[in-house]
């Protein structure tokens, strides 16, 4: 199974991509909600989780990785206090991320 077929079928499934457009078509963008639903997941999976995005209309409005928490990728701690701090500086973001689907979990699908 590829990385692109498991996000689907584990991670996104039953999730609206909000993404019309205003950024690559293969780059999933979910609301609030949806995106909360999404670090679960992952979480859950043990996913890598290397990079947020969020949008505001359309447009960046700010990015957080790993690095600048000093946790590594697969440590929920740093993702579930970037989207936090994220929510609490702007309503109505979207978001997306970097994942990494470990080989070990791919190859067990």
């Amino acid at each position: 199974m590829k990385q692109t077929e498991f996000l689907e079928k584990n991670i996104f499934i039953d999730l609206e991509n909000v993404n019309d457009g205003f950024e690559d078509a293969s780059i999933h963008y979910f609301s609030e909600s949806d995106f909360a639903t999404v670090l679960k997941r992952a979480e859950h999976f043990g996913l890598s989780v290397y990079k947020i995005e969020s949008f505001l209309d359309g447009e960046a409005f700010d990015v957080a990785d790993h690095d600048a928490f000093k946790k590594k990728a697969t440590d929920p701690k740093w993702y579930e206090k970037a989207f936090s701090d994220l929510k609490k500086r702007q309503e109505g973001l979207v978001y997306s991320a970097t994942y990494k689907v470990s080989k070990k979990l791919l190859e067990r699908e």
